[in-house]
């Protein structure tokens, strides 16, 4: 990689964007970064304040983004939904690594064709995984103990002031127009679900249920494919986070619950909390600068192109390390044995 170029972040300004940008300066404090958005001064702003950075407007509709020709970067990172893919194919025209957050599950086929018609193009990271696959990897993280995981369960409660700033609410909207079925694996069966078996109650960590239901969301076959557990399925409330409740900011709770067989072969299951006490942002800008960091071969080989999720090239022990350098903790949940 040619240290010499920036990232180029496009949403930079944004909650997920200007998070990332934040890491990443603190992790490579000599990585050249451009903050790119429709408001110059808000980008600016946001460049101004990390250093060694830069800002740009953009304009999605067009194939050269709206960049000088003579401008040239590392990466190209979509902390806002590429709808035009025309950053996608920005980065594969340059021969560049492209992370991506905001397809969801029920819109990746654009990028996914993408990305097969030109296989050698580029790397691109589909991590439109709940807060950008940080909670996948906290999972694996935790089955670790296992030899054999047969369930896995997620429930996450999002604060309702907490869904992301306006890119991150137009995002929630979208996915619930496209559909609002949840997609489980049940017995070895990935399936639709709706209706009642798509409805679950969602615990918080104070011990109060709140209304969810199944989400569609990539983190049920990143889980189910990196651990081979037959059952695994992954719920949503969004409402007041046990932190609000206690009048403090609003907080992000993900409870992950594991079954299946110790390494002995006796029956093991585990309960816990991932717990951020700032919410959902410091996680989803975690989980991205995880992706730019290892695509860009800042920590490992560079990525290889082709399609790739958090969970197939990213370590889970060294993203539990850096949950906890920025504040996240795992919370025994009651129920363990």
């Amino acid at each position: 990689m040619n240290r010499s170029k920036p990232v180029l972040i496009l949403g930079g300004s944004g909650q997920a964007g200007s998070g990332t940008a934040a890491l990443l300066r603190q992790w490579h404090p000599e990585l050249p970064l451009t903050i790119a958005g429709r408001d110059l001064d808000r980008a600016q702003g946001v460049a101004d304040g990390l250093g060694a950075a830069t800002a740009v407007t953009i304009d999605l509709r067009r194939g050269d983004l709206g960049l000088p020709a003579e401008h040239s970067y590392a990466a190209v990172v979509a902390a806002l939904w590429d709808d035009h893919l025309n950053g996608l194919h920005y980065a594969q025209d340059h021969g560049l690594p492209y992370l991506s957050i905001s397809s969801g599950l029920v819109e990746i086929a654009p990028e996914v064709v993408a990305g097969a018609r030109r296989a050698s193009a580029s790397s691109i990271l589909l991590a439109s995984h709940f807060c950008a696959g940080v909670v996948v990897l906290a999972t694996l993280e935790l089955a670790r103990e296992f030899r054999r995981v047969d369930t896995i369960r997620i429930g996450a409660v999002l604060d309702e002031s907490d869904t992301g700033g306006p890119a991150g609410t137009a995002d929630l909207e979208r996915w619930a127009t496209a559909t609002t079925a949840g997609t489980v694996r049940r017995d070895g069966v990935f399936t639709w679900v709706n209706g009642p078996d798509a409805q679950a109650d969602v615990s918080r960590s104070d011990g109060v249920a709140l209304p969810g239901q199944s989400i569609a969301i990539l983190d049920v076959p990143s889980l189910a494919l990196a651990t081979g557990a037959p059952n695994v399925r992954f719920d949503m409330a969004v409402g007041e986070s046990a932190a609000r409740r206690r009048g403090d900011p609003a907080s992000i709770e993900i409870r992950i619950d594991l079954e299946g067989a110790g390494t002995t072969g006796a029956p093991l299951s585990t309960s816990r909390y991932l717990v951020h006490p700032a919410g959902q942002r410091p996680l989803t800008a975690l989980g991205i600068a995880l992706g730019v960091e290892r695509q860009l071969g800042l920590r490992g080989e560079a990525v290889p192109p082709g399609i790739h999720t958090p969970e197939t090239v990213l370590d889970p022990a060294y993203a539990a390390g850096r949950l906890a350098e920025i504040g996240a903790t795992f919370v025994d949940a009651s129920g363990d044995s």
